[in-house]
């Protein structure tokens, strides 16, 4: 009797073993099977419809992408990121220069965008304020003669490629074949719009300042198909990292606050959200103060749905949509602090606005050095940084390398001054490329806890200013003519800013805090030079060439 009860048991078991294995197999295939039985069907879901329809979504096949770029190679910075899809690196650059756009993108939708009535209001009547400030002679100096060591890369504008040799087909054959030369091969003007911006780097700026590509960047952040989404790593908040149809790559960052929210007084400055419209605002702030540091960034609509969630291939991603009570689509991801249900982004009901910014060259091909920022703030709620409690704390710096030589120091009175126009305390490291060694421009990145008050100016960002006294007479002149009333840095704001997608980008306290804040820097500057001197604090980068040319003169020694 006993046999029979354990010969029955053992069946039982066995039974019950086989019945779970053939259900997980049922589970794994019946995406597939049913995205094959549906191949033919174009719908489009409402939110209400999602839960039913999210089972049958499928995973995208792989296709070769370049390497996903990096903000930074330090991997303990919370602006460092590692790639999720990588492909062998070859020591030849010119790889990284094969994937190509194809012309004959479809047209760009029309639609209409609510513009704050406060910004339209000051804009100038007659001609544009932005125009009349790019042809001033201050905003006419040409960098000096690049030879190959200036210039990130080297690239021969005569070579020609087959289109044909790139790896995805169906990218291939989209879009107007008249575009290609006679020969059906694309020249170096017909290079996607973010390899001309990497190709036009060099040791004195991101970009030119009339480049036209600049502008055909832009607009590709805003109307490329978006082909793939994965999360960024590391950071405190959720970032995306998204390819485009033509092989382009940008970092999103969602929308967190609406632009009428101030940050809290009680928040630490390192627990602030990021905002998507401070990323935008930055980079036109560093367009207009001439420094042309910051990567373009453009805002774009985004439907959380078709745009991220069925173009993702990370699962972790995938798992955190799920529908709000108040049937909007929301997410949340995954990353050091507000990533929870209850900091989920939501859409309405699945567009969400952010910002996209447009990679820089990839580390395997242009490395860059990332630099702790000597007025880093301590990070921590009790404790004080050194420059806090030291006033001579900026002979200190003078004496270390590389602020001892060259324009380094120079470069972060820039930043200073650029970081304290939009209140963002949030800068403890910078990067430079390797390639062009201490002589060079600081890169602007990571600008997201910009703009956070408008009724608040934090004095303590201006310190490496009032402690140093230094400052180049280019921007001394251009922060002088941005506080008269012809070219108000606001009214200029305003007028560039509205040129976005998602505008109004800043409310007016945000444009009016600039100009109070413009004030307070040449009063600073203004006492300096009361106090050392004009040829102590001014470091002339004028001379022989003002109106004309860029002279790159190394800073005095102190």
């Amino acid at each position: 009797m006993k046999m029979i009860l354990l010969r029955k048991f053992r069946f039982l078991i066995l039974m019950v073993f086989l019945i779970a294995c053939s259900m997980h197999i049922m589970i794994d295939l019946l995406p597939k099977l049913e995205r094959h039985g549906n191949s033919g069907c174009s719908c489009s879901h409402t939110p209400s419809e999602e839960p039913q329809s999210w089972g049958k979504q499928g995973w995208p096949n792989k296709h070769t992408l370049r390497i996903l770029q990096d903000f930074s190679n330090e991997p303990s910075s919370n602006v460092s990121s590692h790639s999720l899809e990588r492909i062998p690196v070859t020591g030849d650059k010119t790889q990284a220069f094969r994937r190509l756009e194809h012309h004959g993108q479809r047209g760009d939708r029309k639609r209409q965008f609510i513009q704050d009535a406060t910004v339209t209001k000051n804009m100038p009547v007659k001609g544009s304020r932005l125009s009349a400030l790019y042809e001033h002679p201050l905003y006419k100096r040409s960098v000096p003669p690049l030879t190959d060591e200036d210039t990130l890369f080297n690239v021969n504008t005569d070579i020609r490629f087959d289109p044909k040799a790139a790896e995805d087909q169906a990218w291939n054959t989209e879009g107007n074949l008249d575009e290609f030369s006679p020969t059906g091969e694309l020249t170096a003007d017909s290079y996607p719009n973010w390899l001309r911006f990497h190709i036009g780097i060099n040791r004195y700026e991101l970009y030119s300042r009339h480049n036209p590509v600049i502008d055909a960047l832009l607009k590709d952040l805003v109307t490329q198909r978006i082909t793939s989404v994965a999360m960024k790593s590391g950071g405190t908040q959720l970032k995306l990292i998204m390819t485009f149809q033509n092989y382009g790559q940008a970092l999103f960052k969602p929308m967190k606050q609406t632009r009428e929210q101030e940050t809290p007084p009680d928040f630490f400055y390192f627990s602030d959200f990021e905002r998507h419209n401070a990323e935008i605002a930055a980079f036109h702030l560093d367009r207009v103060l001439d420094f042309r540091r910051v990567p373009p960034v453009a805002g774009r609509l985004v439907n959380m749905t078709k745009e991220i969630r069925d173009v993702t291939r990370d699962k972790k991603l995938w798992r955190t949509f799920f529908i709000s009570p108040a049937n909007n689509v929301c997410f949340y991801g995954e990353c050091s602090y507000y990533c929870s249900t209850e900091h989920a982004l939501c859409g309405k009901p699945d567009q969400i606005e952010g910002s996209l910014a447009a990679f820089l060259p990839d580390l395997a091909l242009a490395k860059r050095k990332t630099w702790r920022n000597p007025w880093r703030r301590s990070y921590h709620k009790r404790k004080k940084a050194e420059w806090e409690v030291d006033p001579d704390y900026c002979e200190e710096v003078k004496q270390t390398p590389p602020y001892d030589s060259g324009t380094r120091l120079l470069d972060i009175m820039d930043m200073t001054i650029f970081d304290f126009l939009m209140g963002n305390m949030d800068r403890h490291h910078y990067e430079t490329f390797e390639k062009f060694g201490n002589e060079t421009f600081i890169i602007h990145l990571d600008n997201g806890r910009g703009f956070g008050k408008h009724s608040h100016d934090e004095m303590s960002i201006l310190v490496p200013l009032t402690q140093c006294c230094r400052v180049r007479k280019s921007t001394h002149l251009r922060l002088q003519l941005l506080a008269k009333e012809e070219y108000k840095l606001s009214m200029l704001m305003a007028e560039s800013l509205v040129r976005d997608r998602l505008s109004p980008i800043l409310i007016q306290p945000h444009l009016d805090a600039m100009d109070r804040r413009l004030r307070q820097v040449l009063n600073v500057l203004s006492e300096c030079i009361e106090k050392e001197g004009y040829s102590y604090v001014v470091e002339e980068d004028l001379q022989g060439h003002q109106g004309t040319d860029h002279a790159h003169t190394s800073a005095r020694q102190r």
